[in-house]
């Protein structure tokens, strides 16, 4: 399953079916169906179920079973299907999909979404992450999080500017095998003081 034509974590559904990519008609999808697409990439709660091709008509072709999830599945895959009833379906009527998004990190200050100064968010807030012991095994988490391709250069000292508000000084101690920086073990440690002259960075490919 995929969302198109938005970001990671909004837009029109697509579903993989004998190797092609569908789009799924808005009649005969409903709230608990995007419960399970949310959940199965990451994406927190769903905030908005959206027809009338929202985000565009594409050009796949068109889903033409109903899904019916209870919503407690994992993968869409899961969900039974039965025949739909809707014989008006068209490329107008694509369900589309806003989810609340776990995005737990941003890069600021560089010059495209894929460079800049890393920013994680936590408890409500978006703070920086202290360089100490921020290496490219770290970026290449935050690379593959972000859909930026790998990590090309690890940055210290705020290269990309200082950033503003909290610092994350724990020390994030990722393998570079993580989907996600929060998948990351972390370490509280109180060796050193960080402060916003110490802002990681990182550019990815």
């Amino acid at each position: 399953v995929r969302l198109v034509g938005g970001s990671r974590c909004s837009g029109r559904l697509e579903i993989l079916h004998d190797q092609t990519w569908m789009s799924v008609c808005d009649a005969a999808f409903d709230q608990q169906d995007a419960e399970v697409v949310c959940r199965e990439l990451d994406c927190g709660a769903p905030v908005q179920v959206l027809g009338a091709a929202a985000f565009g008509k594409g050009d796949a072709q068109m889903w033409t079973q109903e899904i019916q999830c209870r919503g407690n599945e994992s993968q869409i895959h899961f969900c039974p299907t039965s025949p739909s009833h809707e014989k008006n379906c068209s490329h107008d009527s694509l369900v589309g999909l806003a989810c609340a998004g776990n995005v737990r990190v941003r890069l600021v200050g560089g010059n495209s979404p894929c460079a800049g100064r890393v920013e994680v968010h936590h408890r409500g807030q978006w703070g920086i992450v202290c360089d100490h012991d921020w290496d490219m095994t770290d970026a290449a988490v935050v690379c593959r999080e972000l859909d930026c391709g790998e990590p090309v250069d690890t940055l210290d000292g705020a290269h990309f500017g200082q950033g503003s508000g909290a610092i994350w000084d724990n020390l994030i101690l990722c393998t570079g095998s993580e989907f996600s920086l929060k998948m990351c073990a972390s370490v509280k440690t109180f060796l050193h003081s960080c402060d916003h002259t110490n802002d990681a960075g990182v550019i990815c490919s």
